[in-house]
């Protein structure tokens, strides 16, 4: 299936995971303003289905940032308004209805990097390499990554990177926080749709927590912090499904966490 009309953004279902898949291959899956728009809109409409979601890239690169060919002079209110369209469109992705499993590989570069960071897991194989180019092209990031991407790897790595175009590979993306899991070549996909396909057999909620809620508890001061946790943790146990899955773990019909 084809989403918001675009030809550069398809949407399959695998059971109750939607696989997303950025297809522009020739341009190596850079964004344009249709993109971002598709993404938007595929993210505030997927499947009612789905319970999980899995993005990757079509071709060599999961996605190489911002199509640069495509850039139009604009003034600076101009400018605003289309790094705002940016936010909105990455926050359907980070706070849409269901976590979103980012399946990494080749260049993962500049705005594919502001998409990969709205993601809630990424897994890179090997080929993956990160940059923030935008430092030595003479403009600033524009699409959420100075407020995601200080939070994944510190404000002075990415500082580092946007001031002497720092490229970092899979292994060390990982050691940094840029992914969660480094696989083989290839791979990304399969351990991305298998960490999805888990995901989705948790209780709604407590994704729904996790996805919405720690985020915003991880801003909030220590005492607000805990109010909010307080209160989110009664309305998930209250949940008749959270009810029935505890209960069967008192009845040991539930499987106990075992050393990997």
């Amino acid at each position: 299936m084809s989403a918001s009309n675009s030809p550069d953004l398809n949407l399959s279902m695998d059971g109750d995971v939607a696989v997303v898949c950025l297809s522009r291959p020739i341009k190596r899956n850079a964004l344009n303003d249709g993109l971002i728009v598709a993404l938007r809109d595929m993210f505030q409409n997927l499947p009612s289905q789905a319970k999980a979601a899995v993005l990757h890239g079509e071709g060599d690169h999961f996605c190489a940032g911002l199509d640069l060919s495509e850039l139009k002079e604009r003034d600076a209110g101009q400018g605003v308004m289309h790094s705002r369209m940016w936010h909105q469109a990455l926050d359907c992705v980070q706070y849409g209805p269901v976590p979103v499993v980012a399946a990494l590989h080749g260049a993962v570069v500049g705005g594919g990097l502001e998409l990969a960071s709205a993601c809630h897991i990424r897994v890179a194989d090997e080929s993956t390499f990160y940059a923030l180019p935008e430092g030595t092209r003479g403009i600033f990031v524009g699409g959420g990554g100075s407020v995601r991407v200080p939070k994944l790897i510190g404000a002075a790595r990415m500082t580092d990177m946007m001031l002497t175009g720092r490229v970092y590979n899979a292994v060390d993306g990982e050691r940094i926080g840029l992914s969660q899991y480094v696989v083989p070549n290839g791979e990304a996909l399969t351990k991305a749709m298998d960490l999805a396909r888990r995901i989705a057999t948790n209780a709604p909620l407590t994704n729904y927590a996790l996805t919405h809620v720690l985020p915003r508890i991880a801003e909030q001061p220590a005492d607000h912090g805990l109010m909010t946790e307080a209160m989110m943790a009664a309305i998930a146990q209250a949940a008749p499904e959270a009810k029935a899955r505890l209960n069967a773990f008192l009845q040991g019909k539930a499987d106990k966490v075992k050393k990997p």
